[in-house]
């Protein structure tokens, strides 16, 4: 396996061509082991991965302690390669409820505060709200976020879930680099505007949910039995015969990946990465083995009759059910 690099945006840093995203060692995917997650960052650092994706609100501030704990433990050449994304904005109760958005610009800059000692770092590398505050314009929220870059605090200037106008206004208030949201075989809602719109404006996709939480990585069983905290035991996708619906998708996936010697989460990571040199796939990998598996999809070319046979087997629009409950869509630009 080798690692390759791949731009964010025309504005922001090489990074590694997949990325870690740590939510699942803190939040919403049931219980993860402390040490296994702190090993799991470490594994990802010394095999080349520099993209470190996190939210001060995944599980109020517990992701981002975590992160700063590895980042310390880490030899000083793999901690100094390390570039974190933070998602801020989200607001929790006490008992972990959510309570909506805040993208008012001294919020933003309290957050980051927050943020820069939890993770024991001086700066952030990118920088994004983690949905539209709908009572506070884009423009107000990304200007304080460029208020952070002039004072050194923020490197580069991110997005997340949002649509095209929202990223042509944010675009047009500073420099944006990056736009994080999800895209997977089974979520390709932004291909129709979202995508081209970014690569108009030269700005690079970090996509999270390649796997779909789970569901296509050719692990997940219809009798899983999933927890009260786990965000997927109330995702429509998961749900009685949308699961079945969506399982058959996987099956069908499945078939290509082992005519091609590889696994199902392997070939649809692959799928992700071939969309674009701009697109940065997130893998949620919360234990070591996962990761390893993970970055085999770096060693998978897909040519062009796999990539028809999977589009055959896994169409767009596909999958049963929203991609998340309905009070969340709602939050959704995309």
């Amino acid at each position: 396996m080798t690692m390759r690099t791949r731009p964010l945006g025309t504005t922001g840093p090489q990074v590694s061509a997949l990325g870690l995203g740590c939510m699942g060692m803190s939040a919403l995917y049931g219980e993860a082991d402390r040490t296994e997650s702190v090993a799991t960052i470490h594994a990802a650092l010394e095999a080349g991965v520099t993209l470190l994706d996190t939210g001060d609100f995944y599980a109020m501030g517990h992701n981002e302690m975590l992160i700063g704990e590895a980042l310390r433990a880490a030899p000083a050449t793999r901690r100094e390669q390390a570039l974190v994304s933070v998602k801020f904005g989200a607001l929790r109760g006490p008992d972990g409820s959510w309570l909506g958005y805040d993208g008012r610009p001294a919020a933003v800059k309290s957050f980051a505060a927050y943020s820069l000692q939890r993770l024991g770092v001086d700066h952030i590398d990118v920088y994004r709200i983690a949905r539209l505050d709908p009572d506070v314009p884009i423009e107000e929220t990304v200007g304080a976020i460029a208020e952070l870059v002039e004072q050194g605090y923020v490197r580069h200037i991110g997005l997340s879930e949002v649509g095209a106008e929202t990223i042509r206004r944010a675009a047009a208030t500073a420099p944006v680099s990056d736009l994080q949201i999800e895209y997977s075989l089974i979520s390709r809602g932004i291909e129709d505007e979202v995508l081209p719109t970014v690569r108009e404006l030269g700005i690079g996709i970090t996509a999270y949910g390649v796997l779909s939480r789970g569901l296509i990585s050719g692990h997940f069983t219809a009798d899983r039995q999933l927890g009260a905290g786990d965000f997927r035991a109330m995702s429509p996708r998961f749900q009685g015969d949308n699961l079945r619906h969506n399982l058959n998708l996987v099956e069908a996936l499945r078939k290509i990946a082992e005519q091609k010697g590889v696994s199902v989460a392997q070939i649809a990571i692959a799928w992700v990465l071939s969309r674009g040199e701009d697109i940065v796939p997130l893998v949620g990998a919360r234990r070591r083995d996962r990761l390893t598996e993970a970055l085999g999809a770096l060693d998978v070319t897909l040519e062009p009759a796999d990539l028809a046979a999977i589009e055959e087997a896994v169409p767009a629009g596909a999958a049963a059910g929203d991609r998340y409950p309905a009070a969340q869509m709602a939050h959704l630009e995309s």
